[in-house]
């Protein structure tokens, strides 16, 4: 094949392929929806189970034991789904706000962001601030607003506030015939046809209906009248929803719908396929968008060790971003320089794995046995690349681990230094500190829960966490290291890549700084 001739192979290819992420405030339905979209795409059965494995009852993107007994999303899963063939990859991330940065990390693979919207509560904390990601980072966003089952507030006030909080205007793709808690059907803005649904049950799709209007005014009435009243205020206001706009990130497409019951899924899955981004060129690190059809580069965004009891084993989760991926290829590891193997690579369907032997741009893989890899590498097959680095923050609260039994303690390193590899928590080093108790670095205390219940589960040892007074944190830069390293009062840390002083309050930070003129002490970010 002519290199011409593979380079249109890889642009078709990245062509029918979506990359996909579903961000919320926590509760609002995340994983509901990506197991609702799978449904919809013919790759599950029944919400609950992986189609052809009908003993799996546990959502299909929530494999962690932690996740499944407290209800909530706190790894990255990523589902494929074939909508008619243009392939779908969906990253389900966390909402929790202890665990923003998996998500941001998981934003950096993606090409296109669904926002979840609980019709109650519209944009909560936690959305705006996974919003502004996604604006920083120039990712088109779809809103969903989800349980119009229950009663929440009104549609027209939920479009004027995304407008506000977002600055794209909301055009809608589907609307709600009857108030929050009362949804009659769906109305599709572009046509004005009236769709309805009735439940089969058992985690199946609702059969729908299509109504003519003379139906619709007949079975609906006021609610009807009133649905196209809305529809005809939203066009003339924010005009239909239009692809341009859509991918300039001017507009933010809407639906309306309720995940639990699978209504709208259907209507949100076709649009991923027609109207959402193909797989984008990614930025290196000199800025340059890389194109497509350049020679094999990928980008790890997430790595997970043990996700099932069965393959204790190491996944590195990389976005394919550029060239064709080949089984078994040789690649170069951008930040070590080393050469790394891929004849293990698969797909991740929750707990569910299969060999992956072509891959292509937008796509995900999962290298296996990736013990040199970490969030934001880069790997690549010809000439070197590296992407632009991955965000990290500031940690915001400080402890140290230690096991409750010594005779595990080399359990315990190699357990720590596993969970750190994959952002679980900042293993922070500091002159105070030991090996047998090292010092960690979280956003919030979930991900000290889950840190303690890995080493029990997947390292067998039980370790003691116990709070450190910190509370501010500042960036040290030299010349502040040189006046602060022998203070007693406050601690200096150190990371990979950052250097931290923390102090106990806002008051003691103060009081350092009206002692000691000419600190610097710039915010950690």
């Amino acid at each position: 094949m002519t290199d011409a001739a593979a380079a249109g192979v890889i642009e078709h290819e990245a062509h029918r392929r979506r990359t996909v992420a579903v961000i919320a405030h926590p509760d609002a339905g995340k994983s509901t929806l990506t197991e609702s979209l799978t449904l919809a795409a013919d790759a599950i059965d029944e919400a609950g189970a992986v189609k052809g494995k009908a003993t799996r009852r546990a959502t299909v993107s929530d494999w962690m034991e932690i996740e499944r007994s407290r209800g909530i999303s706190i790894s990255s899963a990523v589902v494929q789904l074939d909508a008619g063939g243009t392939l779908i990859n969906v990253v389900d991330t966390p909402g929790h706000a202890d665990f923003s940065e998996d998500t941001y990390r998981a934003l950096a693979a993606v090409d296109c962001a669904v926002m979840l919207i609980d019709a109650a509560k519209g944009m909560e904390a936690q959305t705006i601030r996974l919003f502004e990601v996604c604006r920083t980072r120039d990712i088109p966003v779809i809103a969903v607003v989800n349980k119009w089952d229950r009663p929440g507030r009104e549609a027209l006030d939920l479009l004027d506030e995304l407008e506000e909080r977002t600055g794209r205007a909301p055009t809608p793709v589907t609307w709600p015939v009857g108030e929050a808690g009362n949804l009659q059907g769906l109305v599709d803005t572009a046509t004005g046809t009236l769709t309805t649904y009735a439940s089969t049950g058992g985690g199946h799709l609702p059969v729908a209906t299509e109504r003519s209007a003379s139906e619709a005014a007949e079975l609906f009435g006021a609610d009807w009248q009133t649905a196209l009243e809305e529809v005809e205020l939203t066009r003339e206001v924010r005009g239909l929803p239009d692809q341009d706009d859509f991918h300039e990130r001017t507009s933010m497409p809407v639906f309306f719908g309720v995940a639990t019951k699978h209504l709208g899924t259907v209507d949100l899955l076709r649009f991923l396929r027609d109207a959402a981004p193909a797989a984008l060129p990614r930025r290196t690190e000199d800025g340059a968008a890389r194109p497509v059809t350049e020679p094999f580069a990928a980008q790890v965004f997430k790595v997970q060790a043990n996700m099932d009891p069965s393959h204790h084993d190491q996944v590195a989760f990389v976005r394919i971003c550029s060239g064709r991926f080949d089984r078994g290829m040789m690649l170069t590891h951008a930040q070590s320089g080393r050469r790394f193997n891929t004849k293990h690579a698969l797909s991740v369907f929750g707990r569910e794995r299969d060999t992956v032997d072509v891959a292509w741009p937008g796509d995900v893989v999962g290298l296996v046995n990736a013990t040199m890899l970490h969030p934001g590498d880069t790997l690549f097959s010809e000439e070197a690349v590296e992407f632009e680095p991955l965000p990290r923050f500031a940690p915001e609260m400080f402890a140290t681990v230690s096991p409750t039994d010594p005779s595990t303690a080399k359990k315990f390193r190699k357990g720590m230094q596993q969970l750190a590899g994959e952002g679980v928590v900042q293993l922070l080093h500091s002159e105070r500190r030991t090996a047998q108790a090292p010092m960690v670095g979280v956003v919030g205390s979930l991900q000290l829960e889950v840190l303690t219940t890995r080493l029990l589960a997947e390292f067998g040892t039980a370790v003691r966490v116990e709070p450190l007074p910190w509370t501010m944190v500042r960036t040290v830069t030299d010349s502040d290291f040189a006046i602060l390293e022998k203070r007693r009062d406050m601690e200096i840390v150190t990371t990979d890549r950052d250097r931290y002083g923390l102090f106990r309050d806002q008051w003691h930070l103060n009081s350092v700084l009206r002692e000691l003129q000419g600190l610097e002490l710039p915010a950690a970010v």
